[in-house]
């Protein structure tokens, strides 16, 4: 394991792993919209699976991958909401260096809109 790694033990490694696997089924019955708007009678899940069908917004694994090679960092959670009628990836991220970083990235192009950090040593 390269010095540069952040040691974990393994609790956090199993809640992450945990998170990680709510987060994918979460993600996975949330993602998929034809527009922006909700149906009449269709939950924010149906909605989100509908806009990942029509390729409205990236695969969770996509944007994931991307975020943890620019960023380098472990996921701690994501959530998907829709801004003005633009669907983003919220992510919060613990950077290699103990940081708490938060993104907002477009959940179509996979941009990153918004990067805030916090904390540390």
């Amino acid at each position: 394991m390269p010095p540069s790694t952040i040691k974990t033990s393994w609790r956090s490694r199993l809640l992450s792993a945990f998170g990680l696997a709510a987060l994918a089924f979460g993600l996975w019955s949330f993602v998929g919209a034809s527009s922006n708007m909700p149906q009449a009678g269709e939950s924010d899940h149906e909605m989100a699976r509908r806009a990942l069908r029509e390729g409205k917004v990236l695969p969770l694994r996509t944007v994931l991958a991307q975020v943890e090679r620019d960023f380098q960092g472990q996921v701690l959670e994501v959530e998907l909401d829709r801004e003005d009628g633009v669907f983003v990836y919220e992510i919060k991220l613990l950077r290699q260096d103990g940081q708490l970083m938060k993104l907002e990235v477009d959940a179509a192009s996979g941009r990153v809109i918004k990067a805030k950090q916090k904390g540390g040593h």
